[in-house]
């Protein structure tokens, strides 16, 4: 059965991929993206992909926008996604904190505050379903990832309590949790770091940090975005499925043994 699926951060990496998908799978798509110039970019992509996207600007960090959005299509979406995302990398006891607030704006308060009118609209319809694409990294560490870990692991506890408060209403609640992918998200975070990090100013060596950037940044452990695009396509549509939905499926048990081995580490 066709949907009608907003998604935002659909102006590239992932939330793009699964966007056409979607729309090629016969879903009327709102592709929500940051800025203008990605709004003409994205228009063309689909163009070149054969399918038809509504496409909208939506800089999260707007409250025009995020008004404006719901205004125009609230009513008429079956499912939210809600995808966008922003990162910054570093030492966490030298990042600068408006870095770190950032990112806990775009990614926690601005999605959550994007969110809740549709969740408001879905609980008086008694239907409806909102999606959040979380990461393995909402509940695992990662050296040097620290802001966008950070807001991750405060995601995570938001969604899985509007899930359980919202039991009963008839809307649904689920997470999307990737792990690493070669979408260039990863590439852009890092990049960040070269914003206001100097080897002669600051304490945290530079080696290490740079060793775990080549790890995440580099094609060791970026895998192939396709499975995990093709994994939410065949996911967000359905009208049953798991709270928690992790991909690829073997990082699950990478996560549980993490998890485990917080009991017994020492100070």
């Amino acid at each position: 059965m066709s949907k009608t699926i907003l998604i935002t951060g659909a102006g590239s990496g992932l939330g793009q991929g699964t966007a056409i998908g979607l729309a090629r799978k016969g879903h009327k798509v709102i592709a929500a993206v940051e800025n203008w110039p990605q709004v003409s970019g994205l228009l063309a992509t689909a163009k070149e992909a054969g399918v038809d996207l509504e496409v909208t600007k939506l800089d999260l960090l707007s409250k025009d926008d995020r008004e404006t959005v719901f205004r125009k299509y609230g009513n008429s979406v079956d499912i939210l996604v809600n995808n966008a995302a922003t990162g910054e990398t570093g030492p966490i006891a030298e990042v600068p904190v408006d870095r770190i607030r950032r990112v806990f704006e775009v990614n926690v308060f601005s999605t959550l505050e994007f969110a809740q009118p549709f969740a408001r609209l879905f609980a008086q319809k008694a239907r409806g379903k909102i999606v959040f694409t979380s990461s393995i990294a909402g509940f695992s560490t990662f050296k040097y990832l620290g802001p966008y870990v950070a807001s991750k692991h405060a995601l995570e506890p938001i969604v899985q309590l509007m899930r359980d408060e919202m039991e009963g209403t008839g809307v649904q609640i689920a997470t999307i949790n990737p792990g690493p992918f070669r979408t260039g998200f990863n590439d852009r975070m890092y990049d960040t770091l070269d914003q206001w990090y100097y080897p002669e100013k600051h304490f945290t060596p530079e080696g290490p940090i740079r060793d775990v950037q080549q790890l995440f940044a580099g094609d060791e452990l970026q895998l192939d975005p396709q499975p995990m695009i093709d994994f939410m396509v065949d996911l967000i549509p359905q009208d049953n499925h798991k709270f928690r939905n992790v991909f690829p499926e073997h990082f699950v048990g990478n996560v549980k043994a993490y998890q485990d081995s917080l009991w017994t580490k020492d100070m």
